[in-house]
């Protein structure tokens, strides 16, 4: 299903009242409507022209935007930079080459327009601009969005990043009103306030894609009712659980992930705009407006944290760093499962390769990608936490290397909790296979110690003889419950004939009782608790 994170429409420009409306974005139009990953935008246009370096002094130049406007027919001329008056020569191609940003951060248009179109009703309703300049800017956001979303948007790297060349297409389409917007607002509160909304979307795009992989994995477990496994701890055989305990597991992990990724959100959701570059300012703008306007919880208390910090990425990527980890151990497992030395479980060909010279391989590939990639995801988090962590106040540029490995943290999460749901929805497990593997390794020995107890033995005393018993069995090839009773009471008088209720996988699993357990009652209380928060119909 195709989601779209959808801005409000500004279709209609505000009412020209004194008490013009700043846009409002719901919850509901910020989450799960534009892109499926709103990192994937349709193509559009990039210009990497290269213009002769001119040398005439800017301030003499005198040219505007609209003398230097983008076409796809022929060469761009270099434009004065909108931060340029007291510079009397441009940038050399090299340094303006490597210091854009546009060529990654025109990702956040949307949000940038978003805020352009809070930030210009807010300065109407001040008196810092006229309603008639409001409304022309209005319009002209909703010009450029349009041409952004039809890929007619020519994006340039002589304007620099999205702020710029959204502010000078504006000023392209409506004239002097778009150099009013700029007012009370500098690219440094704007890219942060920018990166809290995308940041802000996606943390929800990234907990519907968890719930999907969760409601997989609750369905995976009610098809297999009853189904008993080995229980492993070092890799050795343990104890006998429910797969269904198994698989819940997971899904109780993934929900911390969802906790961690809302908790990150609530801290995220403080409005940095009207902090200016990083001291404020002194016109009588209304930050509590345009704070409210966007859906934030307020604005940011001191102006220069607002544009100098970002440890609300740094609490976005660990978050997904902790999800990434939950992921890999999960296709780890599922790899070795798939493997012939447990063959536990049979990965069906739509996720499944194969080998390009043994024509009789066929790998659980997808999950094998999904273990890989934890690591760029927790890559990213290092890269940004190197990144942050020698930062004097207040802004740096410096921080325009954020912006990379979130995205890529985003897009990259998103593609291994999507190929994992698709793999949960087309396993099966070999049921024979597993069968025949449960008596290995002694599973029930725990539940035998559990027994004596009961017969009132000290537990280390108990642990002790159980551990004969199964030496026993090792030396003569037999299961604990292959034992007599005669055998059993030779080690210890506490046996009794009632000890044969507890040995068998299928007796140990039955004696499972404790709260979180993966006894039947136990693992069937968990199963309601699941479907009714993730409303699954057990029926279907």
């Amino acid at each position: 299903m195709e989601t779209r994170l959808v801005s409000p429409s500004s279709s209609s420009p505000p009412s020209s009242s004194s008490s013009a409306s700043i846009p409002s974005f719901s919850p509901v139009q910020r989450s799960l409507n534009l892109h499926k990953n709103p990192i994937f935008l349709k193509p559009q246009n990039l210009s990497f022209t290269k213009p002769n370096r001119r040398t005439t002094p800017y301030a003499a130049q005198n040219m505007s935007s609209s003398d230097a406007s983008a076409t796809t027919d022929g060469p761009l001329k270099k434009e004065v930079k909108l931060w340029g008056g007291r510079f009397e020569e441009s940038v050399t191609d090299a340094v303006e080459n490597f210091t854009e940003s546009i060529s990654f951060d025109k990702v956040l248009y949307k949000h940038d327009i978003m805020g352009s179109r809070a930030h210009a009703s807010m300065l109407a309703h001040q008196g810092l601009i006229s309603e008639k300049d409001r409304d022309s800017i209005l319009r002209g956001l909703d010009e450029v969005e349009r041409q952004i979303e039809a890929g007619e948007f020519v994006w340039r790297t002589d304007r620099e990043d999205v702020h710029m060349n959204i502010e000078a297409a504006l000023t392209d389409i409506v004239g002097e009103p778009a150099k009013k917007l700029h007012t009370a607002r500098s690219r440094n509160d704007q890219v942060s306030t920018d990166f809290r909304l995308w940041c802000r979307d996606n943390i929800d795009i990234i907990v519907a894609c968890i719930r999907r992989l969760q409601v997989s994995l609750l369905k995976l477990a009610m098809r297999n009712e009853g189904l008993i496994v080995p229980g492993y701890t070092h890799l050795q055989r343990a104890q006998p659980v429910l797969l269904q305990h198994l698989l819940l597991a997971y899904v109780e992990q993934f929900e911390r992930d969802v906790g961690r990724l809302l908790d990150c959100k609530v801290r995220m959701n403080f409005c940095p705009l009207g902090a200016c570059a990083l001291a404020g300012t002194g016109l009588p703008i209304d930050r509590f407006m345009t704070s409210e306007a966007l859906g934030f919880t307020a604005p940011l208390r001191n102006s220069i944290d607002a544009v100098s910090d970002r440890d609300f990425v740094l609490e976005f990527l660990s978050a997904n760093s902790i999800m990434a980890t939950h992921l890999s151990r999960l296709g780890e497992e599922w790899v070795l499962w798939a493997s012939e030395e447990f063959g536990f479980l049979i990965p069906s060909d739509s996720v499944s390769t194969g080998s390009s010279i043994m024509p009789q391989k066929k790998n659980p590939d997808p999950m094998e990608l999904v273990r890989g990639k934890s690591a760029r995801v927790i890559g990213d988090l290092v890269s940004l936490l190197v990144l942050c962590k020698g930062l004097p106040h207040a802004y740096n540029r410096d921080l325009q290397e954020d912006k990379e490995p979130v995205f890529d943290s985003v897009k990259t999460i998103i593609g291994m909790l999507e190929v994992s749901t698709e793999f949960a929805q087309n396993i099966t497990f070999n049921q024979q296979k597993i069968q025949k593997a449960l008596p290995a390794g002694h599973l029930d020995a725990t539940t035998l110690a559990d027994y004596l107890v009961k017969k009132g033995v000290p537990f280390r005393t108990s642990h002790d003889i159980v551990g004969r018993a199964v030496a026993m069995c090792v030396s003569i090839n037999c299961q604990l419950q292959d034992l007599s009773i005669g055998e059993l009471q030779n080690i210890s008088p506490a046996f009794d004939e009632d000890v044969y209720e507890f040995l068998g996988v299928e007796n140990a699993v039955k004696k499972f009782s404790s709260y979180g357990s993966t006894g039947s009652d136990c693992v069937a209380s968990q199963l309601d608790y699941w479907t009714a928060k993730l409303d699954i119909n057990r029926e279907t």
